[in-house]
């Protein structure tokens, strides 16, 4: 992996943790660095699911893996917050 390729994963992470955090009722008691890492395990894994669904090179936006990249964000937050809730 390139540095450049590093820091368009941290990027993309941030945003899709973010976006994740967005979805989640609620106020999530997990720092910003939790989200970006929480966004970086799902973007990867959400790109991953689309393409063994085939749905990763669309025409235009690939908005379907983004649903499912933010989707597992959320669901990663939500883990990550209950995980820190119970300490």
């Amino acid at each position: 992996m390139e540095i450049s390729g590093f820091f368009s994963a941290l990027v993309i992470g941030a945003v899709i943790g973010v976006l994740g955090r967005l979805v989640v009722p609620g106020r999530q008691h997990i720092g910003l660095i939790w989200t970006i890492l929480v966004g970086i395990l799902a973007a990867l894994a959400g790109a991953a699911i689309a393409d063994a669904l085939d749905v990763a090179d669309t025409k235009g936006v690939d908005w379907i893996e983004w649903l499912i990249q933010i989707a597992l964000a959320a669901v990663g937050v939500v883990a990550v917050a209950r995980a820190k809730a119970r300490r």
